[in-house]
């Protein structure tokens, strides 16, 4: 993971994409979004995503590890003093931790999954300049958490990221139908319901990344020329232009021109 100064512990602070064709992706992303690809130094087989030069996403291929399988998919990092103690506050809540935490790369991190299996990922260590603080073409806008009860996962992931001792940066505001997350008076992710809870139904719990887009139309028809498959066609909302994309491998992500703070 590239990163260099202190993060908020208890938000957001990266993205990675497991993939289990790496120059595929970064072929597939490179047409999306234009971005340039580094490998990470300090990690092995970690390759950076940068936007106008700054690092905003990473890719990995998915490897047997510790026994798991990553499957493909984007998942989301949020920030913990020790990802040891985080990684106890998972189990202790009902949810489970796949991997780790072990050492990797500036930090350490953990696979984990909520007690309804919206996986995410801990991240102890410091965090990318500026990541998630700005609104930049390419950069990731927010997350959301599309869950069958936000106000219980909000416990969750609260009691997990100690979101109650950050007052002063973060602001957790509980709505009639969804929670959203805020750090340094932006709104940085939101938990939303409506997934239903039949453990055989096709949407399951997980977390959504929102990339930034000034081109959603162009960028769906590039994802679309790139075989990627558009999930739903570009279509104006309340926080402007927006369309869902599957990569090649079925990873699922968001284009967003947000064109207001989603709170």
């Amino acid at each position: 993971m590239a990163s260099t100064s202190p993060g908020v512990p208890g938000t957001p602070c990266w993205v990675s994409l497991t993939t289990q064709d790496m120059r595929a992706a970064q072929d597939f992303y490179g047409a999306v979004f234009g971005w340039e690809f580094e490998p990470d130094v300090q990690a092995e087989g970690y390759v950076v995503a940068h936007a106008d030069g700054e690092p905003v996403a990473g890719l990995v291929e998915s490897t047997q590890t510790m026994g798991v399988r990553l499957p493909v998919a984007w998942t989301a990092y949020f920030g913990a003093d020790s990802a040891d103690a985080a990684a106890g506050r998972v189990r202790e809540r009902g949810g489970t931790v796949a991997v780790g935490p072990l050492a990797f790369g500036r930090g350490r991190m953990a696979w984990a999954a909520d007690p309804l299996d919206a996986a995410f990922c801990i991240w102890e260590g410091p965090a990318a300049p500026g990541w998630l603080a700005g609104r930049g073409t390419g950069a990731v806008a927010w997350l959301e958490l599309h869950t069958r009860d936000p106000f219980a996962s909000a416990l969750f992931y609260g009691g997990v990221f100690e979101w109650d001792a950050h007052p002063d940066v973060i602001d957790v505001r509980y709505e009639h139908d969804r929670v959203m997350l805020r750090a340094g008076g932006r709104t940085v992710a939101g938990l939303y319901g409506g997934v239903p809870e039949s453990a055989e139904a096709a949407i399951r719990p997980q977390w959504h990344v929102h990339f930034c887009r000034d081109d959603v139309d162009e960028a769906a028809a590039r994802a679309g020329a790139a075989h990627g498959t558009v999930v739903a066609p570009p279509q104006n909302t309340p926080l402007g232009r927006t369309a869902t994309i599957r990569d090649p491998e079925g990873g699922l992500f968001h284009l967003s021109s947000i064109e207001d703070d989603p709170s």
